[in-house]
């Protein structure tokens, strides 16, 4: 053991200090919006934080910030930004569709969201059908000449 002494590092085990395993050098990591604004008023920073913790929760680095009622974006270190993109960092579909946007990165845009499905209404594969049975009676009324 070369200096240093024992530590409880994320699984709550001991572990030895000279240790390469450590939740914090082997979590998931990805650059994420973090909502900083007020209500009805949205502002976000953009930044690199562990994938399993709340969005809210502390981040590593605050990599820069998104207004999306003024479209305000800027990055505030690029070299951070590519460092980071260098590591093979996860980036959220909404962030990696604003550095597409604004030619940081190469590649095409992703679909960020989806709508929920109505709860309570008929899926529009089961109205189809009905339409389809609606028009040959319409047809069948028609005056025969």
């Amino acid at each position: 053991m070369a200096g240093g002494s024992w530590a409880f590092c994320g699984t709550g085990k001991r572990l030895d200090p000279d240790s390469i395993f450590c939740y914090t050098s082997q979590a998931m990591l990805t650059i994420r919006l973090q909502r900083t604004g007020t209500k009805n008023k949205p502002a976000f920073r953009i930044v690199l934080a562990q994938s399993y913790r709340s969005a809210s929760k502390t981040a590593i680095e605050v990599l820069g910030h998104y207004n999306p009622k003024r479209k305000d974006f800027a990055i505030k270190d690029q070299e951070r930004l590519k460092y980071w993109l260098g590591q093979h960092v996860a980036v959220s579909p909404t962030v990696h569709n604003l550095l597409v946007e604004k030619k940081m990165l190469d590649a095409k845009k992703v679909k960020a969201w989806s709508a929920k499905p109505k709860e309570g209404g008929e899926s529009p594969a089961a109205e189809t059908p009905k339409a389809e049975v609606q028009a040959p009676a319409a047809s069948a009324e028609a005056p025969q000449t």
